[in-house]
């Protein structure tokens, strides 16, 4: 199992609405992540920024490109465009990794 952490930024004003949606999460979305082996996938916020965490458990490489070869993917990125503001690693598709500087198990 890998860990993978992330940051993004929500857009102005729209704190509510980035909310609702990951409330409404689409079904075929939680699948899609579940098969990367994706779990325990948790995202904070502090005002407008965002922290992401979730643990790979077939390995980030192999979630990561299992997203990134998603029609699902692509429409759920498209769709948070006017609430996120992310940046991409454009080799991989996903969020740059940030770097672990401490764990304790």
């Amino acid at each position: 199992m890998e860990r993978f952490a992330w940051m993004g930024r929500i857009k102005p004003g729209m704190e509510a609405e980035y909310k609702r949606r990951h409330d409404e999460i689409w079904p075929e979305m939680v699948e899609l992540l579940k098969s990367a082996g994706i779990a325990n996938y948790t995202i904070w916020s502090d005002g407008d920024l965002l922290f992401g965490y979730y643990e790979g458990e077939k390995g980030i490489e192999f979630a990561e490109k299992t997203q990134a070869g998603s029609p699902i993917v692509d429409r759920w990125n498209v769709y948070m465009e006017d609430v996120l503001d992310l940046v991409m690693d454009p080799v991989t598709g996903a969020q740059p990794k940030l770097k672990q500087m401490f764990l304790m198990e």
